[in-house]
């Protein structure tokens, strides 16, 4: 003789489920800061040491600024290089510049350009009128002149940051 199935059970547990999947999503939902601006400084080296004399090896250094909001511009106001002492170098950018929903610029330091030295940094100003996702700024450093390639990355650090 079979037993009758009973759907209370089933039901609980798709109650569950919903519910935890509900408290999922606003959980991620409540995790994703949203600003209206920030100053993000961002560590570049047109030189490294190597070896027990500290040989400089050059490098070419590309700053990336990713607009990671689907749906909004950002602006950037500010794109500045200063040195290993803190001495500021150059302007890269010279008026305020939109950067699209998922756009991305990019600026150059060539390996020839030895005045960072090892310490160089940028710092990066953005502003938005709308409260947008956090921008991915981070820079990539390589060089292949000799037969020992080198590449490596380094991401921004927020130094202030204008919340909604």
């Amino acid at each position: 003789m079979s037993t009758p199935v009973t759907t209370k059970p089933v039901l609980i547990v798709f109650v569950l489920l919903t519910l935890m999947s509900g408290f999922i999503t606003r959980t991620a939902d409540a995790d994703m800061r949203l600003y209206k601006g920030q100053t993000v400084y961002v560590p570049v080296y047109s030189h490294i040491y190597s070896g027990d004399r500290e040989q400089p090896f050059y490098l070419a250094a590309t700053l990336s600024i990713r607009n990671t909001d689907t749906k909004h511009a950002i602006t950037l106001t500010a794109v500045d290089y200063y040195d290993s002492d803190g001495k500021f170098l150059k302007h890269y950018l010279e008026k305020a510049l939109p950067l699209n929903a998922m756009a991305t610029r990019r600026y150059v330091v060539p390996e020839s350009d030895k005045s960072g030295g090892s310490g160089a940094k940028f710092i990066i100003k953005w502003q938005s009128g709308e409260p947008v996702a956090e921008p991915l700024i981070e820079s990539v450093m390589i060089s292949t002149k000799t037969q020992q390639g080198i590449s490596f990355t380094s991401r921004g650090r927020v130094l202030e940051a204008n919340s909604p």
